[in-house]
């Protein structure tokens, strides 16, 4: 089998992958190749070997090898769930778990495809879109979503031979319809387009939300933007700060350094369409309904200071006063985590150009550097900031279960574990924890006795590096 070859350019900001040429291309001023150390710290070594499985498994069903692959990344939330949907703030990362799509160019109209990790086949021809048959599989329905918009929108798609597979957990909370809409999203676009095509921010935002209408208009699930900005937008060991409104967004470095991120799956599953989230989704617009009548001007929840719910937070039904309650307070909390972590990097900044000073002056009885306490007050603000967010989830939002509650109870109790939280829609699903690193061990052990303990489940633990956005790997 021959090797993928990673190769990128940047122009003016904007990101594309591209087959590798066999002789250099023309490039524009201020266009470059990157270099061999920074090519290969833009790659990750762990979705290397899931590209080399597809491309296999291409092989085996198609007869030859898939020209590229498109990769999108689940993500985690850190903070702000349920927020999305209500023009909100939230601070999600990707994850180095990813959906991978394999594919071909056909010269027809036709799409096949193969999901491998359910042994599923379907194909459907681009001219009869955007009908969806009733026996289509759930998993097929994203795909013929994003072609059917695609289409609609005007851009240009061809048909795709493709194999399909992922280590993104299917109803866990991490996202995988959302990284299946993002890596289908970016293989009809690159089978469509022969020419070198980069995706700028303002059109990674734009099929954001084509990916958002495609789990509205043909998943039936009502959600935010957020699954689909950060799989779009990751960046490395940075953590997301989205606007859900205006989408401006900030990558805000996590500096985690001695500490991971550790994400426990319950192994309950839930299905968004047929779970209350689409219920939650509909109370908050009547919440806002009914509050424009004291506060005339507000469109959602997201216009409501704390101070001005509090004043008419009685004219509100109970159930409605404590799901509007809670997303006003998870949007401040997550202004807060922000605050929390910048802080802490400008104060490891000041510590790196101290450290830097010291070893210029080459004084032989220097003295290391003095841990400064607001580095780990911080990273403890964001983590009582993280429980906080659980306990609104489960007293007010509601959307927790005893499954989750029990997790992160655990997990609180163990020394190491600065925060831990339900993530995701809830009803089941992840919690995410930070965890210092020589506690991991310990974590790992005792969630997983104690959660069998009680439910009789041996729950799936992964400890997660924040990755890169999605990309085209293209087949030299």
């Amino acid at each position: 089998m021959r090797p993928f070859i990673y190769a990128f350019w940047f122009r003016r900001g904007e990101v594309t992958s591209k087959k590798h040429p066999s002789k250099s291309p023309t490039r524009d001023k201020g266009q470059h190749i990157l270099s061999d150390e920074l090519r290969t710290q833009s790659t990750d070594s762990k979705n290397s070997g899931r590209i080399s499985s597809v491309t296999e498994k291409f092989e085996e069903i198609f007869g030859s090898l898939p020209t590229f692959i498109a990769s999108a990344p689940g993500r985690v939330n850190l903070i702000g769930e349920h927020t999305d949907y209500n023009d909100g703030y939230v601070f999600p990362v990707a994850i180095d778990k990813y959906i991978n799509i394999a594919a071909r160019e056909r010269t027809d109209q036709r799409v096949v495809l193969h999901a491998l990790d359910v042994d599923e086949s379907w194909d459907f021809r681009l001219d009869a879109l955007p009908t969806v048959p009733s026996e289509a599989p759930a998993w097929s329905r994203y795909l013929i979503g994003v072609a059917s918009l695609l289409q609609a929108s005007g851009r240009q798609i061809a048909g795709i031979d493709a194999v399909i597979t992922g280590d993104v957990p299917i109803g866990a909370g991490l996202s995988s319809s959302a990284a299946l809409s993002v890596a289908a999203t970016l293989a009809f676009l690159t089978a469509g387009s022969e020419a070198e095509m980069p995706i700028s921010k303002d059109d990674k935002t734009e099929l954001a939300a084509l990916c958002q209408r495609v789990e509205h208009e043909f998943a039936g699930v009502k959600c935010g933007i957020m699954d689909q900005t950060i799989s779009l937008l990751g960046q490395e060991n940075c953590g997301l700060f989205l606007d859900c409104r205006s989408l401006q967004y900030e990558q805000v470095p996590l500096n985690l350094e001695d500490h991971a991120i550790a994400i426990c799956n319950t192994k309950v599953k839930r299905e968004l369409a047929t779970s209350e989230y689409n219920k939650r989704r509909a109370e908050c617009e009547r919440g806002v309904e009914i509050l424009r009548r004291y506060l005339p001007g507000i469109t959602s929840l997201r216009d409501i200071t704390l101070a001005d719910f509090k004043k008419y937070e009685e004219e509100l039904p109970a159930l409605t006063q404590k799901r509007c309650r809670y997303v006003i307070e998870e949007n401040a909390r997550v202004v807060a985590s922000v605050s929390a972590l910048k802080c802490r990097d400008e104060v490891n900044l000041k510590k790196s150009a101290e450290i830097r000073r010291n070893t210029q002056a080459k004084t032989r009885k220097q003295k290391p550097a003095s841990k400064n306490h607001q580095t780990d007050e911080s990273l403890i603000t964001f983590g009582n900031l993280m429980n906080a967010s659980h306990h609104g989830l489960r007293d007010d939002y509601q959307v927790s279960c005893l499954e989750l509650d029990l997790l992160t109870d655990i997990a609180r109790g163990i020394t190491g574990v600065i925060g831990s939280r339900m993530t995701g829609a809830g009803f089941g699903g992840c919690t995410v924890s930070i965890v210092r690193n020589d506690a991991l061990e310990t974590f790992q052990t005792h969630v997983t006795t104690e959660y069998q303990k009680e439910t009789g489940i041996e729950p799936e633990i992964y400890l997660c590096s924040v990755s890169g956005g999605a990309q085209v790997f293209w087949r030299e």
